[in-house]
């Protein structure tokens, strides 16, 4: 008999570690899918936290381009329009005093007429840089054509290009975006990169848009994140994300630039 309760203790014993063992290894798992879980979460959060901080960047790269683009636009209209217009002023009150010799007429009336010309050259020149007319005249593919001909005609670099790009591929509003890129990164070619040779090109491929840009500047270190987020770059990765874009970019100390950007075309751009 005490045997018989002797293996039966034995038994219980065993059992009651077996439950042990089974609500040590239950509470181990929840607290792995606990820690699990809660890791996810925290990678979810950072994230999510890292995308809001890219788009307040980006947001934040779009306020400062538009608010140089102000200063720009005003400081022209200041230094161009406003200075030639006194100009007028004043010449047009000569004429109104009316004491004046034939002579003194007819030079008086060619300065009025000389400063009006000049007048509306300037605002055809700050209106061409708001929107150049050819882009919305003729179209992407012309303007960007037109961009680097009076760069390779002004010597200061040499472009290279190949444009097949479908007319009305992307909204005018996107033409412009890229047209503006383009017109950042040749810029940024000849002011930082003393690049002499570049070349664009453009091409559609599987519902896509294929923009690849090349320098033979000095290039820069990839590694240093100002050289990536200066003003300039800022701003094209602000148009670029504004295009539904995505964007590489290589460059060396010595090797020159690229960048190959990719559009995805929005639902009301596909045909």
């Amino acid at each position: 008999m005490e045997e018989f309760f002797a293996q039966e203790n034995q038994v219980i014993t065993i059992v009651l570690i077996g439950v042990l063992m089974l609500l040590l290894m239950g509470v181990a798992l929840l607290l792995f899918f606990f820690f699990s879980r809660k890791k996810i979460v925290e990678k979810e959060l950072e994230k999510r936290n890292l995308e809001v901080t890219h788009q307040k960047e980006i947001i934040q790269s779009i306020i400062i381009t538009q608010e140089e683009e102000r200063k720009r636009i005003a400081q022209d209209l200041h230094d161009d329009i406003s200075s030639k217009l006194n100009v007028i002023n004043l010449n047009a009150n000569l004429l109104k005093d009316g004491e004046l010799s034939p002579e003194e007429y007819l030079i008086v009336n060619n300065g009025i007429l000389e400063a009006t010309d000049k007048t509306l050259e300037s605002a055809r020149k700050i209106a061409h840089n708001l929107l150049p007319p050819i882009l919305e005249e003729f179209g992407f593919k012309d303007a960007v054509e037109e961009l680097a001909d009076t760069f390779n005609n002004s010597r200061k670099i040499n472009i290279a290009y190949t444009i097949n790009y479908p007319n009305k591929y992307l909204n005018p509003q996107n033409e412009l975006h890229l047209f503006r890129i383009t017109q950042e990164l040749i810029n940024n070619s000849v002011r930082h990169g003393k690049a002499n040779n570049s070349t664009i090109h453009i091409s559609q491929k599987n519902n896509k848009l294929i923009f690849s840009y090349t320098d033979n500047g000095i290039g820069f270190n990839t590694d240093n994140i100002d050289n990536k987020k200066g003003l300039g770059m800022k701003n094209i990765e602000s148009r670029i994300s504004l295009l539904n874009g995505q964007y590489s970019i290589g460059s060396e100390i010595g090797n020159g630039f690229k960048i190959l950007i990719v559009i995805y075309p929005q639902d009301d751009e596909k045909n």
